[in-house]
């Protein structure tokens, strides 16, 4: 099937995520920027806290769309090794896009987040959300990121994926598992499955993280104040 837009793909998403509505234990991570706009709707739907991780394509030089890796927040990388021979890129040129790419992580995470200090992982169950996936080395940086901070669960959640990358987060690691709504065979690009796919700006970014997080302070301060009572 194909969405309308993020929007749309993220609503229907959160009802395949039911299970977790209302839960203190859930956290949903969001991969920017594409991913936001989805995630958004899942933790409205949901009612849980949403937040970000940065997570950046390692594209490999002169061929910046083929993915040699990822890195993401906290230090997780992962690199593609048949790429990166295949290619023969070496490792002095791999080390100057991953140092390039960092400080591009670190510029989004200081604009994303602010002040805010990064939502606790440990002990929670995380829904990591992106709006595709398709080679799945982001995703993989992401889940890399998340599980050096001893989450309980990791869902990675997508409207939609290659089938055989959906596969691979639903190995025999019971503490890993992958929810799409469209996974298909072969497949050639996210945007393929949108109908409105423009690119999500930092501007856009903000603005929902912003009227997320005032959300879960105001239902905060209303339970506070359910328990004094």
């Amino acid at each position: 099937m194909r969405f309308r837009d993020r929007k749309e793909a993220g609503k229907l998403l959160a009802q395949s995520l039911r299970e977790f509505a209302n839960q203190t234990q859930v956290v949903v991570l969001a991969l920017p920027r594409g991913g936001v706009p989805v995630a958004a709707e899942i933790a409205a739907a949901l009612q849980v806290p949403l937040d970000v991780l940065p997570v950046r394509k390692l594209g490999a030089p002169g061929q910046e769309e083929l993915a040699m890796g990822a890195i993401a927040s906290g230090g997780a990388r992962v690199l593609n090794d048949d790429v990166i021979q295949s290619l023969a890129i070496s490792p002095e040129l791999v080390e100057s896009v991953i140092e390039r790419e960092l400080r591009e992580l670190k510029r989004r995470e200081r604009l994303y987040r602010g002040t805010r200090p990064a939502a606790k992982l440990a002990n929670h169950t995380v829904i990591l959300v992106d709006d595709g996936l398709a080679t799945g080395s982001t995703m993989q940086a992401a889940v890399n990121a998340v599980r050096l901070q001893h989450p309980a669960r990791i869902v990675v959640a997508v409207p939609v994926a290659a089938e055989s990358s959906c596969q691979a987060f639903n190995g025999p690691d019971e503490g890993l598992t992958c929810v799409c709504e469209t996974a298909v065979e072969p497949f050639y690009a996210v945007g393929l499955w949108y109908e409105n796919f423009d690119q999500t700006t930092d501007s856009e970014v903000c603005e929902l993280l912003n009227r997320t997080w005032h959300r879960n302070s105001h239902r905060k301060a209303k339970g506070k104040q359910k328990e004094r009572v």
